[in-house]
């Protein structure tokens, strides 16, 4: 064993592990959200949020579909997405890193800002709560 592996190895798990931190469920983000807007969710609220087009072109449903339990299509690729509601699509909200991405993405085109603790964690109630 050379002198660098020890060091190698302490590298390496603090690259690993941030990964295994970064999965979660739907229901733990949505308690995170909800923590850090200090407080509860509004499914309702986030349905409301989700249909609205806040003053610019595209609302969520523009390309989600107003009912995220079906597939929906991208306003000017047209490429397919994948049902939103983690009750039509398994693989939907599971990755930190990735909702965080989308979410950034998705309100700045949407809102044109990236959206409150408190909007991620009404419209991930709202989405939580459909069924297929």
């Amino acid at each position: 064993m050379n002198r660098m592996t020890p060091l190698i190895t302490t590298l390496s798990a603090s690259l690993f592990f941030p990964l295994l931190a970064a999965a979660a469920t739907p229901q733990e983000q949505l308690a995170t959200y909800v923590q850090n807007a200090g407080g509860r969710a509004d499914a309702s609220a986030g349905q409301a949020f989700f249909n609205a087009k806040h003053g610019r072109d595209w609302s969520c449903a523009t390309c989600h579909s107003a009912t995220p339990t079906v597939s929906g299509k991208h306003a000017t690729t047209s490429k397919a997405i994948t049902p939103l509601a983690p009750s039509a699509d398994a693989a939907r909200f599971n990755d930190v890193a990735k909702t965080e991405k989308w979410f950034r993405r998705n309100c700045n085109d949407v809102v044109g800002r990236e959206c409150s603790a408190a909007e991620k964690a009404n419209v991930l109630a709202w989405l939580i709560s459909l069924k297929p």
